[in-house]
């Protein structure tokens, strides 16, 4: 389940830097989490839930919303060759935190694969400033470092509060707040902005972002639920999702330094194999 949440977030993140071409960051997200919630309203309907159960969906919803503002503004400003690979990254921060606060233990294999995604997070830094984008001082890179704390903050939070609720119920609930806070960041904006801030624009592509991301949520949040599911190997499998970004990226965008970025993606992917290799 992991591994096909993977395959459908790869071609959720393809679709969302299409979709930018058209309408802005907050514009797409919103539009695509309205409709993505529109999909989970028979949940709604059927399981309210407690308030303590809404109020950890509320946090929940702040830190999903911080990581995917940040991380489209970094997919806006970057190549999505380099936004995939550090997007990948983003699991190992999770790795660490679960040893720490869930008392995870990873075997020789697993404690390898981490240490070879390091290595690969070290060659990617080197291809990018080749292209002239410097880790330490590139807006994007910054906005994705946000992305990647936050989505770490949420996946930890996932963790904890996943034992007591429902997958669909989280899902269905999560979509809901996330909708509302986006709401309130395009009137913010718009208030803001004045006549600089654009209007939606139709576009199909806005459609398939919301199924994709329903249906990846869905896979991982199953997944998650299992009995003895370790939140680290599941962060990890399911951020393969780069293979298919990567392809795309080197294919249809055309980007450069390809082989570089592919040296540190092949490294990051032998990480990953030796991490699904030390779970089974």
């Amino acid at each position: 389940m992991a591994l096909g949440s993977a395959v459908l977030l790869g071609l959720y993140d393809v679709t969302k830097k299409l979709a930018l071409s058209k309408n802005s960051v907050l514009n797409v997200l919103l539009a695509a989490t309205a409709l993505s919630t529109l999909f989970c309203s028979p949940v709604l309907v059927t399981q309210p839930g407690t308030w303590m159960d809404h109020l950890s969906l509320v946090m929940k919803a702040v830190l999903v919303t911080a990581s995917w503002v940040s991380g489209m503004v970094g997919l806006k400003m970057l190549p999505i060759t380099i936004v995939s690979t550090l997007k990948a990254s983003r699991p190992f921060l999770v790795v660490v935190f679960s040893i720490i606060l869930f008392g995870e233990r990873l075997n020789l294999w697993q404690w390898g694969g981490v240490v070879l995604a390091l290595i690969a997070v070290v060659m990617l830094a080197g291809v990018s400033n080749a292209e002239g984008i410097r880790f330490s001082r590139n807006k994007g890179i910054w906005a994705m470092a946000l992305s990647i704390l936050a989505g770490v903050a949420s996946a930890l939070y996932d963790k904890f509060i996943i034992q007591g609720m429902e997958p669909f119920f989280m899902q269905g609930w999560s979509n809901f707040y996330i909708t509302l806070l986006l709401c309130l960041c395009v009137l913010f904006k718009k208030r803001h902005d004045g006549e600089a801030f654009k209007k939606l624009q139709p576009d199909w592509m806005l459609l398939a972002i919301a199924v994709l991301i329903t249906a990846a949520d869905a896979l991982y949040f199953l997944s998650l639920k299992q009995d003895g599911a370790l939140l680290s190997v599941i962060s990890l499998a399911r951020r393969s999702s780069v293979i298919v970004t990567f392809a795309v990226g080197a294919i249809f965008f055309k980007e450069k330094n390809i082989k570089g970025k592919a040296a540190a993606l092949s490294v990051l992917m032998c990480g990953i194999v030796l991490l699904l290799i030390g779970s089974l």
